[in-house]
Formats: C-alpha cells, structure tokens, sequence
C-alpha cells in the first residue's frame, strides 16, 4: 500500500485499539528503511483533549520476519521498561498494515553511529556510552524469562550458525576456522537470560545527556548474557573507531559498569569468546541476507550490497583467533 493507503489504515487501526474515534493520523513520513523493517514517523491528533502524540511505526517487510515476531518483541520492550531498560513506550501492536506492526513513542536523539562517534555534540557524553550501555545491558538481563519460554528461540548459538552456513552450501574456510576455535575454548555455560540479540551502536538512541532507548529487539532469545557485551564489542559496530566497546570506550568500562550493576562476575576472555562468534554470527547474517535478494525473496540493493560485507567478517574473525 502507498503512503497514503497507510496513513488511513494506521488511523483506522489506532481508532480502535485506543478506543479513540477521534484520533487523526498526520504527518506519516518514511524513516531509514532496515534490512527486515520499514519504519515511518507521524503525529496522532486527537481532538477532543487537544494533544498531538509523536509516533513511530515500524513494519515488518514482506519476507522480511525472522525474529520472534513483534507482538512478542512489544511485550519484550514493555517488560524491559519495568526492569529499568531505557525503552520506548509501545502504544499499539497489530497485523491488519500488510504485515506485523508495532507503534512505539517517539524518543528525540540520535542513532547514526558516525554522527555519535565524531560530532561535537556529543563530545561531553561519549566517554560514558560504555559504561551506560554495561548498566543497560545489566537490566536486560534481569527481565523475567518465565513469561517467555518457548516464545524465544533458546538454541545453542553455535550450532545454529553453523546449520545456516552449511544450508547456505558456501565454501568459507576463515568460519571453519571460527567454528573449531569456538569449540575448542568453550566457557562454561551461565544460566539463560534474555538476550537482547541486537545491542549495538546504531540501535541505541543517545541525546546530549547520554543513553535514552535501546532499540530493534527482533533478534532476542533466551540465552547467555555475555553474548550480548561480545556483540557490542564486534569490530563492525565501531565503524571506524579504535575503542572496543561499540566504538565509545575500553571494554573495561562496559564490564566494570555491568559488574557493578548486576552484581555478577565477567571474565574478559569469556566476553572475547563470544566477541569471536557475533563475528562469526554477523558474518554469516550478511551470507543470509544477501541471499534473500539473490532468492528474490526481498529485492533489495542494500541485502545485495550486505552480502559483501561477509569477507570483512572474515578478516575480523582471523585477526581474533590467530
């Protein structure tokens, strides 16, 4: 459907859902197109109160789900609002747009990484990033996971890349390599928590006072805490900066914060480990999306141009086992 066709299905859907006759869609206007997920801002009138609520919509493309679908991902995000994690607020969640959809509160701030990374206005806050995001992070992992058994995928993340890998039928010596290196320095395993899946610099909403909204939880699972502060520390998600931890800061200061918060302790080598497999893990999403453009599943020139990035992965990946 075309904007237009959108606006008046959004306006129609949030009439009902918020049992708001009066509610007026303006203003819908397309944002930053994801790999999975269209993503539009608009203002919702309504009249009789007088108030102008700024919105966010994000959409699942068509072939676009992989996740755990966003009604579950909108009870993730209100559960992490009660254990403490900067969250939007979900307003409504639905799938009568074309496809699964969730409408969220618009957070003000910013989430490109270059602009966080080097523009002066954030000067004063980057230095705390790292640590901001060990607190976060320390509270995702406190949210109940009873509510989400068997809701969230719980397969042992290893095994699960290499199933892809070997559907996917590509020859890639340097994952092999990741692959045996894996298995041979294995940590013990921690108890499951909920693991955001995603947490990274690009899907953090950052303002001159520092972390406001942890974004993007299509990719949670029960699993390892420790996975998520190796994902933060893959050399892609710095995009260009020397700091280890999501490009803001040393790695110490994302583990003192999570120590500190958490109250658990973290091995530096264990969250290497699971640095070397989001390497390996990111690696292999890149094979994975540029084949749902070469498939035809999605047509999309960025899933194309993604699918080049895996070699970097593999550099990535020999550079931290050598």
């Amino acid at each position: 459907m075309d904007a237009a066709e959108l606006s008046a299905a959004l306006e129609a859907s949030l009439r009902e859902r918020l049992a708001c006759p009066s509610a007026r869609v303006e203003s819908l206007a397309r944002l930053s197109a994801g790999a999975s997920r269209q993503t539009w801002s608009f203002e919702l009138h309504d009249e009789e109160p007088g108030t102008v609520r700024e919105l966010i919509l994000q959409r699942e493309r068509r072939g676009g789900g992989s996740g755990p679908g966003m009604a579950v991902e909108a009870d993730l995000m209100r559960a992490a609002a009660r254990a403490g994690v900067p969250v939007p607020s979900v307003i409504a969640t639905g799938d009568e747009l074309g496809g699964a959809f969730v409408v969220t509160q618009r957070i003000e701030g910013e989430t490109i990484p270059r602009k966080l990374l080097r523009d002066d206005r954030f000067s004063a806050v980057r230095p705390h990033l790292a640590s901001d995001a060990g607190a976060a992070l320390a509270a995702i992992h406190t949210i109940p996971i009873e509510s989400f058994e068997g809701r969230l995928d719980q397969r042992d993340q290893v095994d699960q890349c290499r199933e892809i890998l070997d559907v996917l039928g590509e020859p890639h010596p340097a994952f092999e390599l990741g692959f045996r290196w894996l298995e041979r320095n294995r940590p013990p395993r921690r108890a499951p928590t909920v693991v955001h899946g995603d947490f990274r610099n690009g899907n953090l909403i950052v303002g001159p006072d520092g972390l406001r909204a942890v974004l993007d939880w299509e990719l949670a699972h029960l699993g390892d805490p420790v996975e998520d502060l190796g994902w933060f520390c893959v050399r892609a998600w710095r995009f260009g900066s020397p700091h280890r931890a999501g490009g803001f800061g040393p790695v110490e200061d994302l583990v003192e914060r999570y120590r500190s918060v958490s109250g658990e302790d973290i091995d530096l080598d264990v969250v290497r480990w699971w640095e070397v497999m989001g390497t390996l893990k990111w690696g292999v999403i890149c094979m994975v999306q540029a084949a749902a453009h070469l498939t035809g599943a999605t047509r999309s020139v960025e899933l194309a141009t993604i699918g080049r990035r895996t070699a970097e992965n593999e550099h990535d990946l020999l550079e931290l086992i050598r």
